[in-house]
């Protein structure tokens, strides 16, 4: 993991403009008010899943110690309840697709930009790739 693209892309996304429509960016996925970054991406069979779940959990985690520094303590969202809401209520982007890939997320606000700025493991369905996202966006958390 290089932290410190990481770290560059988050500040960038933080002042990029975000797409006009719903759909794909030169850096990931995007619409009005979000864009949505996969910083690592791999596949793992059913035997090493776990595995390359909790190393993903641990690239977070060091993404999230270096983000404290900078935004304070921020918050952590269950996006499992967030999941369980989309059933009866609308949740706006980029949260209602995000809780449909990732459990948990660090989220804080970005001082200054008006912008929320989240980090997490996309690892709900063991047919898809375990990712590391970072998500930007202008939209308060559900």
């Amino acid at each position: 993991m290089n932290i410190a693209r990481h770290l560059a892309l988050i500040d960038e996304l933080c002042f990029r403009p975000f797409p006009a429509e719903h759909g794909p960016s030169d850096l990931g996925d995007g619409g009005p008010g979000h864009l949505v970054v996969v910083l690592e991406s791999s596949r793992a069979d059913c035997g090493t899943r776990a595995v390359q779940v909790e190393q993903y959990e641990k690239y977070r985690d060091a993404l999230h110690e270096l983000l404290v520094s900078r935004w304070g303590e921020g918050h952590w969202l269950n996006l499992q309840t967030v999941l369980l809401r989309t059933e009866g209520e609308a949740i706006p982007e980029p949260w209602a697709s995000l809780s449909a890939r990732a459990r948990v997320a660090d989220l804080w606000e970005a001082e200054g930009t008006g912008r929320w700025v989240v980090t997490a493991v996309a690892d709900r369905d063991p047919s898809d790739d375990i990712q590391l996202l970072a998500v930007v966006t202008d939209v308060a958390p559900p």
